[in-house]
């Protein structure tokens, strides 16, 4: 019998959800998007908390300074955590930062929760759960460590499919790392490949406390419905929770959607609050005494010219933000507007794919070349991958020259030697502007995975202030700067020479990677 039909479980639909088609863009400037707010809550910053990180060293450094530095929290979700020196060092970092806490008069106030996936941090024998075991024994009622297992693997699909591939149904694939008020939130996962060759995306959101508690509080709903990793290696639920592949997975699924939910509608409700009363309090009619005083004592903050939006994608819980807002500014671009997106897979969704052949905007699309693609040189099947991403690539670039939308939709290819190439995200510049005023940063890739398997988080960053535009712009164009312009050519390269059997079997398992 055909091994693929291990996969009918996955057929089922996910708990439905209903959700309101969101509002069209408003008109005018940075504020056309804040129908975002419907959806989600809406943090407003001053754009100079905002910084945009350009390489992996420099992602590393800043990860180590700031759990040195954190004396509240420390709170990391991301797919794994790696073993090697690199990842080793974070770990002394945490080590001795607890430390400091737990020697500290009174009670240690640092708390630390990590947040990984359960099938990719438990491979090997020597994995993320092997890391961390020792800050558990050190520092029991510090440390917390989740590990999220998806509820479509289970029963014979979870017997039988081998290590590595069971990562291939659902995985935590969330990467936000918070210490204190201050967010990083990117794509990179927290292995040595991602601090050294591996081109990702990061921006760090400084003082941001608001940012933080949502945060926070989204891993603790995630940590809540994962299983906790105990001192002997073992896992288990919290006391009470239905078990991700051996309980109920409607109850579960029910369970995980209204944890994630009450996190997204408390924070919205708060924002609200927080967003009428300052609405109020700036009105001709308030009191001008109480403005100069908090003028005086220097409570008063910079009016914000930067709004963040985190997009959540859960679709095992029937939660799907992230693709509503997406493909609504796919579909509202207007004519003349550019959107430049990238992504380290390049296997988008059908409906995006429909919305960028569609639309009016212009689309510059940066897609890893095979030699920089994270499986190039993968040993097993593993190692056919990039080149069904070749046929990927080819299959819409045919389409693209079939519509006649060359001018409009150009696929280029980042190449750099020695490196890899993991970047996610899009940037949207309006008619007219040679700057952008929003971009998408974070876990998702566009692509099926993204949609419906994994749990996903980005921000929508949309800001007015003209530094902060620049900032972003040069990160679009730095990474531009790698990449070649896709033709027909291209295809008839000896290194795009695609097997018979990767083009036949392409199409039946493309929405597992």
């Amino acid at each position: 019998r055909s091994s693929w039909l291990l996969l009918a479980p996955l057929l089922t639909p996910p708990v439905p959800v209903i959700t309101a088609p969101p509002c069209s863009l408003c008109p005018e400037g940075a504020h056309r998007f804040q129908w975002i707010r419907n959806l989600v809550p809406e943090f407003g910053i001053s754009s100079s908390h905002v910084k945009v990180l350009s390489s992996p060293a420099e992602f590393y450094e800043l990860l180590k300074v700031q759990i040195k530095a954190a004396k509240q929290r420390v709170v990391m979700a991301s797919l794994y955590l790696g073993t090697g020196l690199l990842e080793q060092e974070l770990v002394y970092c945490l080590e001795e930062t607890l430390e400091k806490s737990l020697q500290a008069k009174g009670s240690p106030d640092l708390r630390v929760s990590i947040l990984l996936d359960y099938t990719r941090g438990s491979r090997g024998r020597k994995n993320s759960r092997t890391m961390l075991i020792p800050l558990l024994q050190r520092f029991p009622e510090q440390v917390r460590v989740s590990l999220f297992h998806t509820p479509n693997l289970r029963g014979l699909l979870r017997l039988l499919i081998p290590e590595r591939f069971n990562e291939t149904i659902g995985l935590q694939h969330i990467k936000v790392y918070l210490f204190d008020d201050n967010v990083i939130l990117s794509g990179a996962n927290l292995s040595d490949l991602y601090f050294t060759n591996r081109q990702d995306r990061y921006v760090l959101l400084r003082d941001s406390p608001e940012i933080a508690d949502f945060f926070t509080e989204l891993v603790d709903a995630i940590g809540d419905v994962s299983l906790q990793l105990q001192q002997d290696d073992t896992v288990q639920m919290m006391e009470g929770m239905v078990h991700p592949y051996q309980g109920d997975k409607v109850a579960y699924c029910e369970i995980a959607n209204r944890r994630v939910m009450e996190v997204i509608n408390s924070a919205r409700t708060r924002q609200e609050r927080l967003h009428a009363k300052t609405f109020h309090s700036s009105q001709p009619g308030s009191s001008l005494l109480s403005q100069q005083g908090s003028q005086a004592s220097g409570s008063l903050k910079p009016e914000p010219d930067t709004w963040i939006y985190p997009l959540i994608q859960m679709k095992p819980f029937g939660i799907q933000i992230d693709e509503m807002v997406t493909e609504t500014l796919l579909t509202e671009a207007e004519r003349d507007a550019r959107i430049y997106l990238t992504t380290g897979y390049f296997n988008l969704t059908q409906a995006y794919m429909d919305l960028i052949l569609g639309t009016r905007a212009e689309y510059r699309i940066l897609l890893a070349s095979p030699e920089v693609n994270g499986f190039f040189g993968a040993k097993g099947v593993a190692g056919a991958i990039p080149a069904a991403y070749v046929y990927i690539e080819h299959q819409f670039y045919s389409e693209v020259c079939c519509l006649q939308q060359q001018e409009r939709v150009q696929l280029q290819e980042y190449s750099r030697a020695g490196w890899t190439f993991h970047a996610k995200g899009l940037w949207l510049y309006l008619a007219g502007s040679d700057l952008p005023c929003l971009t998408l940063i974070g876990s998702p890739n566009f692509g099926y995975r993204s949609v419906h398997r994994d749990l996903e988080a980005q921000v929508a960053i949309v800001t007015e202030n003209k530094a902060l535009q620049q900032q972003l712009h040069q990160e679009q164009e730095q990474l531009y700067l790698c990449s070649g312009v896709v033709s027909t050519s291209t295809f008839e390269q000896p290194n795009r020479y695609v097997k018979l059997w990767v083009k036949l079997v392409t199409p039946l398992i493309k929405n597992f990677f």
